[in-house]
């Protein structure tokens, strides 16, 4: 496959580039600490892997971290897995988030909006106030370092403030979001084992109320370790006998106390898909998150003071950790509650515009969606205080960069990032000194040695390889819970190159630098030792208008043989007829590879994902292979099992 693409559809002015906050950190880290004074951000990325201790040094220098006990070096042990980061050191998440409280008290640290009114601002001043409040009552609660603190919750402030309050007294935060059914938010949080839960009685979504007080007793009865359970009546229902109500907890107007833990504390559990199984229990640290997040956020996002953060999510999505996040850089940060497409499919660009948005993130299956159903943002919105859309999720294929550079603005920074839940960042992405260039996203990320490597660990340039990791991120997981030896977590990214993290997602990285996202490497599609990803596929089907989605799969026959069905979800109107085969099987033919034109085109009538919005090929693969539906998938992590029914029936009959 080409990377020759040598016209940027975006370039950075001179003076953006001075601007930039990463171009003021290569000058003064050159000043500090011996970082490449020119070069760029190539000499940048490269001093910042070969030196790497000198590197995240620089950053916590750079952003004032607020050590309260020294580190005795900056990485105590840099084996992988097992890195220890900044031993000796103690510090609190929760009280670099609440900084800009000092300075800017009246000023929003929060930006609430649903369906049914404005924005709302929650100050830096009644964030911390709140914050501190609750801290208090937790503790009261007998919650110590250590105990886990849930939330069901939508993407509302009540649960920033109980993340927050939780970091703050040392406690270990996990949430799902309450579009969640009992089973798949159990499947998380029995893990854990919380001791308290924090709820809403329900949500508002897609111009209705959902009533959640059912699910919620269930979680109740099924959560035994539960010492309390506060009622948030979103709804404006009682609360149920025996729960606190959220206003009594959080009125008092008390300082919060930050409980100063060590670097590698525990600060929350995000949870993986779960397609196959129980949901791994991805635990990260106060520090590591940190830090990393100060450097993604304040360098790779260029937000500060100025800006507005909005990126479309929910709680049972690590973006919401990252959205919350955007404190630490005292940035305003925009909270939506709702859905994506009400009450029309401009839904997210109409909240850009009514929060003032400068950096506006969302899925690239959104942006597809928006270009298929003739959206015209700027045209119908005013967006010029947007100055970037990132987008994440699935790679954003070509024709997305250029509805965004057409519809949205001309001189838009585009950034399509990557990167997992297992580590709560981007491996690669935004670079605001950098040129976009279509179907790229820029670079790999300040302090990430990324590389793409053959089967035999050979680095690979401008060829399609797995996505490995060689050096630590201070974010990768420090354990998953109930893993005490750490087999799963070492077999999880540790077992195909001992040492080194693979991650599971096939990329080229180009000799220019930037970094093509090709799909999910165990679903990789192979035909006559040709390697291609999924999302190659889905980028080149999906632009037919009748194709509303698409899922495809490689399947390995007892014979030697190779089945690769073709699965497309048709726009309400269109028929799979013998014009409409021709030019999908034409489509992928001259787009992509001869080789992989499907062997069949099946009409199914939708596409199972994760809860988080993810295609599920893997599940489906199993499915096709004879694989019983329970040993197959997780039924708690699919939005939609009644779908798995229509591939486990082709499995039984096909022949």
């Amino acid at each position: 496959m080409s990377t020759v693409n040598p016209q940027p559809l975006w370039q950075p002015t001179a003076e953006r580039i001075a601007e930039a906050r990463i171009t003021r950190f290569q000058a003064w880290a050159a000043e500090h600490h011996g970082a490449p004074a020119d070069g760029g951000y190539a000499a940048l990325h490269r001093w910042s892997v070969d030196e790497l201790e000198t590197f995240w040094k620089a950053v916590t220098e750079w952003f004032d971290v607020r050590f309260t006990t020294p580190y005795e070096r900056v990485l105590g042990d840099r084996s992988m897995p097992g890195a220890r980061w900044f031993p000796g050191a103690t510090l609190n998440y929760a009280e670099h988030a609440l900084r800009a409280a000092d300075s800017r008290a009246d000023e929003p640290a929060l930006l609430h909006v649903d369906e049914t009114h404005d924005p709302r601002p929650v100050t830096w001043a009644d964030l911390r106030r709140q914050v501190g409040s609750l801290a208090a009552e937790l503790r009261a609660l007998g919650v110590r370092p250590g105990d886990r603190v849930s939330g069901y919750l939508p993407n509302i402030p009540e649960a920033v403030v109980a993340l927050l309050a939780t970091a703050a007294v040392g406690g270990v935060w996990t949430s799902c979001a309450p579009d969640f059914g009992a089973r798949s938010v159990l499947d998380r949080f029995q893990q854990v084992e919380p001791v308290v839960l924090f709820t809403v009685d329900g949500y508002r979504y897609g111009g209705k109320e959902h009533d959640r007080r059912e699910i919620v007793a269930e979680l109740r009865r099924e959560l035994p370790t539960l010492r309390a359970v506060v009622h948030i009546p979103l709804l404006g229902t009682e609360a149920p006998d025996g729960a606190l109500e959220w206003s009594a907890l959080t009125t008092a107007d008390t300082a919060p106390v930050f409980e100063q833990v060590p670097f590698d504390h525990p600060l929350w559990v995000l949870y993986s898909s779960g397609t196959t199984g129980l949901p791994k229990a991805i635990v990260q640290s106060q520090g590591g998150i940190l830090v990393e997040h100060l450097k993604q956020l304040g360098l790779h996002c260029d937000l500060g003071p100025e800006d507005r953060f909005f990126w479309y999510t929910s709680t049972g999505w690590m973006m919401w950790n990252f959205l919350v996040s955007g404190l630490l850089t005292g940035t305003t940060v925009v909270l939506y509650d709702g859905s994506p497409g009400h009450p029309d499919t401009g839904a997210q660009w109409r909240i850009a515009e009514r929060t003032g948005a400068t950096l506006y993130g969302t899925s690239a299956a959104y942006v597809m969606a928006c270009r298929k159903a003739g959206v015209h943002p700027s045209r119908d919105h005013d967006l010029s205080a947007v100055k970037c859309v990132a987008t994440t999720g699935s790679p954003l294929p070509p024709d997305g960069f250029r509805w965004l550079h057409d519809e949205v603005r001309h001189d838009l920074w585009i950034a399509s990032v990557s990167g997992g839940t297992d580590v709560c960042s981007c491996f690669a992405g935004a670079v605001p000194t950098l040129p976009v260039h279509v179907g790229k996203l820029q670079a790999p990320c300040l302090g990430t040695d990324l590389q793409s490597w053959d089967p035999s660990g050979k680095p690979l340039t401008d060829e399609v390889g797995e996505l490995v990791v060689t050096n630590p991120m201070p974010s990768m997981p420090i354990h998953f819970w109930n893993d005490p030896d750490g087999s799963r977590y070492h077999d999880s990214y540790f077992d195909t190159y001992p040492g080194v993290w693979r991650h599971g997602d096939w990329i080229t990285l180009t000799s220019r630098g930037s970094v093509v996202i090709h799909g999910r490497s165990d679903s990789t599609l192979n035909r006559q030792g040709v390697r291609m990803g999924s999302a190659d596929i889905y980028e080149a089907v999906e632009r037919l208008p009748e194709i509303k989605e698409s899922l495809v799969v490689g399947i390995e026959q007892p014979d030697g043989g190779y089945w690769m069905p073709l699965f497309v979800h048709l726009v309400p109107g269109a028929t799979l007829d013998d014009d409409l085969t021709d030019r999908i099987r034409k489509t992928i033919r001259t787009q992509l590879s001869p080789r992989h034109v499907p062997d069949e085109i099946i009409e199914v009538p939708g596409i199972p994902h994760t809860l988080t919005g993810k295609r599920i090929e893997v599940p489906v693969k199993r499915l096709l292979q004879g694989t019983p539906l329970e040993k197959a998938v997780n039924p708690g992590s699919i939005d939609n099992l009644d779908l798995l029914a229509h591939y486990q029936e082709l499995a039984r009959t096909r022949p």
